[in-house]
């Protein structure tokens, strides 16, 4: 890096620059990284130091410009922020060794796969990524953590987490891939006769039940962002409140900021029967994926869930050339309907050394059978065809 660098910690988003924040922010950053996004969940209440999510961002600075930052915040739980580390947390605790607090590079209650260090265009990413990862645990230690974690970063990324000493850990989730499909016609050519008869017979379903689908965008949602927000958060509280497990981490406040003031990065799948609203999913969209978020309904419906949440925003990345459509994390239902499994990283160091070398080797060894199942998979899909050459 040239010149000299100083880490700093911010206790909020908004004590960044916005401009400065979000001009780190390239396409490989994922939405879920703009400062709008994380300014809304902490604004609004949704991640604060009373929910469990105490802000700490991590910013290299030269003087007055950002140089890089990543998100970050102290947790003393797991709830929502999807790293399973539960075995990991309550195996110290067995050993009379402390877990929590534990410090993350994360976008609180966002499973998403993105960049978790931003870097300013010139600088020396490799550079600034060590310094952040070197920051991060002084911080962690000066904080009280016992533990650094990344969390969905970039198969790349993480590789560079991992040359910084934090072990690579490797899961998965299921992505829809857009493989040049110039209709969802030629997509569903791709399943064998029985599945492909079956998923008609659930797209076909909402005509049936008098129900059209459409995806709300842009402009439309910026011309009436609260009524939009509304929509999206009692569609998501109806669904919650129906499940013994739900969790609502997300308020109203949360919705109405992120649709005033990015509504060019949210699209909002509804569903309407006899022009009311039935159902309706959340989605985030960048330029080239589109990632599937949060749904509700307030009337059931045969296979709505799926037509609304997967089925529809196929059709639309296929419209739109989409390259994938990530629709959350779990559901093996998903494997069924097109979607193909993706790896997921994270990467994690340890200040314990009784945690650190036992951890440090059962990662490595999940992340080999990890990384073995998912080559079986990719090499005999049970699902999808092998996709035959195209025409010109």
């Amino acid at each position: 890096m040239n010149g000299s660098v100083r880490l700093r910690i911010h206790d909020a988003i908004a004590d960044v620059p916005r401009a400065q924040w979000d001009a780190l922010v390239d396409d490989r950053a994922t939405p879920f990284l703009s400062w709008a996004f994380l300014e809304a969940l902490e604004h609004s209440g949704c991640a604060t130091v009373e929910t469990g999510w105490r802000p700490c961002h991590l910013a290299l600075w030269r003087g007055d410009a950002l140089v890089a930052a990543a998100p970050a915040y102290l947790k003393d739980d797991s709830d929502g922020d999807f790293s399973r580390d539960w075995g990991w947390a309550e195996a110290a605790g067995r050993a009379g060794i402390p877990y929590y607090p534990k410090l993350e590079l994360t976008v609180p209650f966002t499973p998403v796969t993105g960049r978790r260090v931003l870097v300013a265009a010139g600088e020396d990413r490799a550079a600034c990524l060590r310094a952040i990862a070197d920051g991060a645990r002084e911080v962690a230690r000066e904080l009280g953590a016992h533990s650094v974690h990344v969390l969905f970063p970039q198969a790349d990324e993480a590789l560079e987490w991992e040359a910084c000493g934090l072990a690579r850990r490797v899961d998965h989730q299921y992505h829809w891939r857009n493989d040049g499909y110039r209709s969802s016609e030629e997509f569903l050519a791709r399943f064998d006769s029985r599945r492909r008869n079956a998923i008609k017979r659930e797209r076909a379903e909402p005509a049936r039940q008098g129900i059209t689908l459409r995806t709300v965008r842009g402009d439309e949602l910026g011309q009436a962002p609260d009524d939009w927000a509304r929509a999206a958060f009692e569609l998501h509280r109806s669904t919650v409140e129906k499940l013994e497990w739900g969790r609502g981490w997300l308020n109203l406040d949360f919705y109405r900021r992120v649709f005033a003031r990015m509504p060019e990065a949210i699209e909002f799948v509804e569903a309407r029967r006899g022009g009311r609203l039935v159902a309706g999913a959340f989605n985030v969209a960048s330029r080239t994926r589109l990632y599937g978020r949060y749904w509700g309904c307030f009337e059931e419906h045969r296979f709505l869930h799926f037509n609304v949440c997967l089925y529809h925003s196929i059709d639309e990345c296929i419209r739109r050339g989409v390259e994938a459509f990530e629709g959350g994390a779990g559901g093996e239902h998903k494997l069924g309907r097109g979607f193909e499994p993706a790896a997921t990283f994270s990467n994690h160091a340890f200040l314990d050394p009784r945690l650190e070398a036992p951890l440090a080797a059962h990662i490595a060894r999940e992340a080999e059978q990890h990384e073995r199942a998912l080559d079986r998979w990719r090499a005999a899909s049970p699902i999808l065809k092998h996709a035959a050459p195209r025409e010109a």
